[in-house]
């Protein structure tokens, strides 16, 4: 079923591409000021999610438009608590939901569109094609007819993913500062109260405390138990407190890994999760969503990832101390305990040294 409806999406983006009208790109920017309803696309993984936050809290800050965000049910909640966010609308799957998008675009007067993907979406610009907006803003990528402003898509071998979806901000008319440039996540202060208490109750002493992440959200990224049980038997040597987080489909293997008390609570909300990762002091994880919610506190980072037939940059922490251990082979089974030891031990001692210091 949905290998049809895939090919329905695509055989109905090819006849809109084909009878749309040319668009005049770039000619004059529109003025976009407080009066203005702006319409950010975001669907796909949390990931996702959180690298298009930087751009709309920028907006909001700097011109103060009323901003919807439209979602993914496998991502809206990253947007659920964001003050710079007026209204999330979740979309519903089928075809029927193109007809929903564009009757909302219609009803509430949105007059300007944004595509943050990267590259290009067939159900995005679906979107774009039949909504009725007066401005489509979007990066240059195949599909550039369907917009009426583009900006160019930087090269992503060389450029983050976020600065590139940040070159949207040329089409607003704003400039801003690298310091300005933040995830926007905001966990709910029960959450916040939740991690801090638990934590507290965990470890009695004031140690370095060291998140071990060990889901991701894919299978090819679980390290494997022996290599996540090998670093915390290495990681006992030193005064760190390890703290370690699961997805509640890899709780068998995390009571595997380390005895019941060390695992956070397994939970399906993401907002507790988050919560968590923001209270330690340094993370190692194999997943970038993690990765992206750390950096909101500059926590610094030890990340492993796959970068498998691609010349992309890794979807890195912004802003942040970070190091990496990356594979070009399909997941990480190859990635040896020997090599992550090489290269990380070196960047916990940097940390430690650092805090230790800084207490004296």
């Amino acid at each position: 079923m949905k290998k049809i409806e895939k090919f329905f999406k695509k055989l109905l983006l090819l006849g809109l591409l084909l009878f749309i009208k040319k668009r005049t790109h770039n000619k004059d920017l529109p003025t976009i000021n407080k009066d203005s309803k702006i319409l950010f696309i975001r669907l796909n993984r949390i990931g996702d999610a959180l690298v298009s936050t930087p751009l709309i809290d920028l907006v909001k800050k700097k011109i103060g438009s009323k901003i919807y965000v439209l979602a993914d049910r496998k991502n809206y909640f990253v947007f659920r608590n964001n003050p710079n966010i007026d209204e999330i609308i979740v979309f519903p799957k089928g075809i029927k939901a193109f007809n929903y998008v564009k009757k909302f675009i219609k009803k509430n007067d949105i007059n300007v569109l944004v595509d943050l993907h990267d590259d290009v979406s067939t159900t995005v610009s679906i979107i774009t094609a039949i909504s009725d907006c007066n401005y489509k803003f979007g990066l240059t990528k195949s599909n550039y007819q369907l917009y009426t402003h583009t900006i160019n898509r930087i090269d992503s071998s060389k450029n983050h993913v976020i600065d590139r979806i940040l070159e949207l901000s040329k089409l607003f008319g704003f400039n801003y500062s690298k310091d300005e440039i933040k995830i926007g996540y905001y966990p709910k202060e029960e959450n916040i109260f939740f991690a801090k208490e638990f934590i507290n109750k965990t470890f009695s002493k004031k140690r370095f405390l060291l998140g071990v992440n060990i889901s991701a959200g894919s299978d090819a990224r679980f390290w494997g138990v022996e290599s996540f049980q090998k670093l915390l038997t290495e990681l006992s040597k030193y005064p760190v407190d390890v703290l370690l987080f699961a997805d509640s489909k890899d709780f068998d293997k995390a009571n595997l890994i380390a005895e019941k008390y060390l695992i956070y609570p397994v939970t399906k909300d993401f907002d507790k999760f988050a919560a968590g990762i923001l209270e330690i002091d340094m993370l190692f994880s194999p997943d970038t969503s993690a990765i992206h919610i750390v950096s909101i506190k500059r926590i610094p980072v030890f990340g492993l990832y796959v970068k498998y037939k691609t010349d992309d940059m890794i979807w890195s922490p912004y802003n942040t101390d970070f190091n990496c251990i990356i594979t070009e082979e399909s997941n990480l089974s190859n990635v040896s305990f020997e090599e992550v030891k090489k290269k990380f031990i070196p960047f916990l001692e940097k940390h430690l040294n650092a805090k230790r210091n800084s207490e004296l």
